[in-house]
């Protein structure tokens, strides 16, 4: 088994910030409301004891209107990771979430506040029909919505992006924007893979990175059958993978990591021989 490289991504990077003068005109101030304000100041702090983010490829998350992002998911806690990232462009997340939140009277209530999707996890849909009508309607509001095409954290044993779902590229087609692929990686050292453990100490370093739109054009006007998204999803997941081996600055395995020949369920508690 090949062990994760920890290294990180040279300086010529693409900067943390965007340049002054440029983006803050372009940016909805309605962006930013109350309840995100109230999930930003009750997490940043904690976060950022935990580690420093280093935030590359700002210039690829659009400054308005919707879009999808669709980022690889390795840690319990990277999804706070891709928010952190999303929050410093000034733009914020919604995500398809656990139904099972929702059910709790408190934290129900602000997640349906910030417009957070429920999503059922009992494995009869594989794209979530449902949910991702949601996602559609929010995408028209002009928001941007995070949709993991794993679908639950990678079940590749290095922590690689595996086989893709078809949701992200489905909402992004149907819903006509763009699909931007993100990457970070460090999370695990924060939160291992398999627990909810978090690691204090030392302080950690994560990076994070948006990549450049995929390019769907060639798939319009086709149906939406199985094939078209199949081949969509694997344009998007070779995307989020080279963004991942630039950030580990290191090769990805040919053949992506494919659950259901390792005898490996795609939902619930993650585990290595089911």
């Amino acid at each position: 088994m090949r062990r994760a490289s920890t290294k990180r991504p040279p300086t010529r990077k693409a900067p943390t910030e965007a340049p002054s003068g440029t983006t803050p005109a372009a940016r909805p101030a309605s962006e930013k409301t109350a309840i995100f304000r109230f999930f930003a100041y009750s997490l940043l702090p904690l976060m950022n004891v935990l580690a420093r983010y280093r935030v590359h490829g700002l210039e690829n998350v659009p400054a308005a209107g919707s879009f999808v992002v669709a980022p690889n998911h390795y840690s319990n806690i990277d999804p706070i990771v891709i928010g952190l990232g999303l929050w410093r462009s000034g733009r914020m997340p919604r995500y398809l979430a656990k139904a099972s939140l929702f059910r709790n009277p408190v934290v129900g209530a602000l997640l349906r506040k910030a417009e957070q999707i429920p999503v059922e996890r009992s494995g009869n849909s594989r794209d979530g029909v449902g949910p991702l009508k949601q996602a559609q309607d929010i995408a028209a509001a002009g928001h941007a919505v995070v949709i993991y095409p794993e679908g639950s954290l990678t079940r590749d044993p290095d922590g690689w992006p595996m086989r893709g779902k078809y949701g992200a590229v489905r909402t992004a087609m149907d819903a006509g924007i763009p699909l931007i692929p993100a990457a970070s990686w460090g999370a695990q050292l924060v939160m291992p893979q398999k627990t909810n453990r978090i690691s204090v100490f030392p302080r950690k370093t994560v990076d994070i990175v948006f990549g450049p739109p995929v390019d769907l054009s060639d798939f319009a006007g086709r149906p939406r059958d199985s094939r078209v998204l199949a081949e969509a999803t694997a344009r998007l997941m070779a995307a989020i993978t080279a963004l991942v081996e630039d950030l580990r600055d290191e090769k990805a395995p040919v053949e992506r990591w494919n659950p259901t020949e390792h005898g490996q369920t795609e939902i619930g508690r993650f585990d290595d021989s089911h």
